[in-house]
């Protein structure tokens, strides 16, 4: 089923609804919505001569115009291939080119940015809003070409931390199971309901599109265009019954935020993308309620491993309740998850092991990279390359990518497990913890963070909470740590600014 028939379904059902806002003012409802995207369609099939399964890329920072690219992508039969608006304009142009992208759709910020850069095979630049642009949209509307449940909908690109990114192919079957689960396991949404897009719709806010026109909900694009905790208060005050997707520093910055907000407008907060320390939850759930929600997933089962619902948080009177609240949840309805060792097997509860997964969501493999793709789905299972174990009621807890595991004196140190106890200290606001090499230890612990709490207080916190060889035996104070576009901590970027430093101080 091509995903595009739900948008389809709500202009008939829910014709008069608000599909698109920006800001507090309602843009498109679902009527308008999908005669543009039904238009588009019929515009980049035979203004632009695109035939079923070309790819359409999309470079552009959040817009009201997004949601109708995405649809109207689908509805032609074609591929979206959203790109990350942040990146380089030359890692655009190779994303762009590894696609086989003909058109790129554009924010109009972006616009002469890329029209500056060389993209091999584009035969169209347009921007969101630009006369050509609104030329498409008014085509005669197309009626939804007929697509398979394994036609590629969305090919996305990894963040490429270890090289060229990737690009998952995301069928509508994938797409499709990833929505329903969402809305049965964390986010039951109503039409009318709002989505705040906080967060890049490149990525995690932009998967949530489906669900929610699924649904007949609004999407709402702040004014900045981005994040912004104040805005995103007011807007949550404004629409009600709203929800975002959020990274973890962006739930901390509004639990810091000093507007108020009114809890029982609130939805929910979606986080995903790495783990949130418990004392931040612990923060978060005392000033919105349970009204919180963790998603584990990658691009190559988008959102879609374990999540750990409202329920879940709430539920403080269950024995288990903290401990729970440093996992990643329950297995999804529609995968399944085992923790295996380096031979595939599967382990028992309790030990540790690389997080597998196979199901409806999982993509097809990587585009134009066969290797890749019989790697990372050997056996049947999508291998995560993330490090984690089992409990007893079926609670997956991630201790850190299987790269990040630090070997000191032959001992394993997962650095979240350190982490959770430094950000038990007030006086530390973020830390991250990574392994730095050492003649004869192989690898030393070292912590960077923010925050006031002083060497003697942390160190003496340590020797309390965790055995003494997992202790930091460097501190590194810095201003903020350094993060990706969508609020991870770059420890890549840590460990090469930690050699730097070691370098300068021989």
């Amino acid at each position: 089923m091509n995903v595009a028939c739900w948008l389809s379904r709500a202009a008939a059902s829910q014709g008069e609804r608000p599909a698109i806002a920006v800001g507090e003012s309602v843009l498109r409802t679902y009527r308008e919505l999908a005669m543009r995207a039904a238009g588009l369609a019929r515009g980049l099939r035979e203004a632009c001569g695109l035939d079923a399964g070309d790819r359409v890329a999309i470079a552009a920072k959040n817009h009201p115009s997004y949601v109708e690219a995405l649809f109207g992508t689908w509805w032609a039969g074609l591929v979206a291939v959203p790109v990350n608006a942040k990146l380089h304009p030359s890692e655009v142009a190779w994303i762009v080119e590894h696609a086989g992208a003909r058109v790129v759709l554009v924010s109009p910020d972006l616009e002469s940015t890329l029209a500056g850069v060389e993209l091999p095979g584009v035969e169209r630049l347009v921007s969101f809003g630009a006369a050509e642009y609104e030329r498409l949209a008014a085509c005669d509307p197309a009626e939804p070409a007929p697509r398979g449940g394994e036609d590629v909908a969305w090919l996305f690109y990894t963040s490429g931390t270890t090289g060229r990114p990737k690009g998952a192919m995301l069928t509508h079957r994938n797409m499709t199971a990833m929505s329903l689960a969402h809305l049965v396991d964390v986010d039951p949404t109503a039409p009318g309901d709002a989505l705040i897009h906080c967060a890049p719709m490149s990525h995690g806010s932009g998967v949530l599109c489906l669900p929610h026109v699924c649904q007949a909900g609004v999407s709402v694009i702040p004014e900045s265009g981005g994040f912004d905790p104040v805005e995103a208060i007011g807007l949550v005050n404004r629409w009600g019954r709203a929800s975002f997707f959020a990274a973890p520093t962006m739930v901390r910055r509004l639990v810091e935020a000093p507007d108020e907000l009114d809890p029982s407008r609130l939805r929910s907060i979606v986080w995903g993308g790495a783990p949130m320390h418990v004392a931040d939850t612990l923060r978060a759930l005392e000033r919105f309620g349970p009204r919180l929600a963790q998603v584990y997933g990658q691009g190559e089962t988008p959102m879609t491993i374990t999540a750990l619902s409202r329920h879940d948080l709430a539920d403080r009177e269950h024995p288990h309740w903290r401990e729970r609240l440093a996992s990643a949840g329950t297995v999804r309805s529609v995968v399944e998850v085992r923790v295996v060792d380096e031979r595939d097997e599967p382990l028992p509860t309790g030990e540790v092991g690389e997080v597998v997964v196979r199901g409806e969501t999982v993509m097809a493999g990587y585009w134009r990279n066969p290797e890749a793709s019989a790697e990372a789905l050997w056996g049947g299972w999508l291998h995560t390359g993330d490090v984690g174990a089992f409990d007893q009621d079926g609670y997956l807890t991630l201790l850190d990518r299987s790269k990040d595991l630090i070997i000191s004196g032959g001992s394993n140190i997962y650095p979240r497990e350190v982490e959770e106890v430094l950000m038990t200290h007030s006086g530390v606001t973020e830390v991250s913890v990574i392994g730095r090499p050492d003649d004869e230890w192989g690898e030393v612990v070292v912590a960077y963070l923010a925050g006031t709490a002083s060497v003697e207080e942390l160190d003496t916190l340590c020797l309390q909470r965790i055995a003494r060889f997992k202790r930091p035996k460097d501190y590194v104070f810095v201003p903020a740590l350094p993060k990706s576009n969508y609020g991870k901590v770059l420890k890549t970027e840590l460990r090469e600014q930690d050699a730097q430093r070691q370098k300068a101080s021989r």
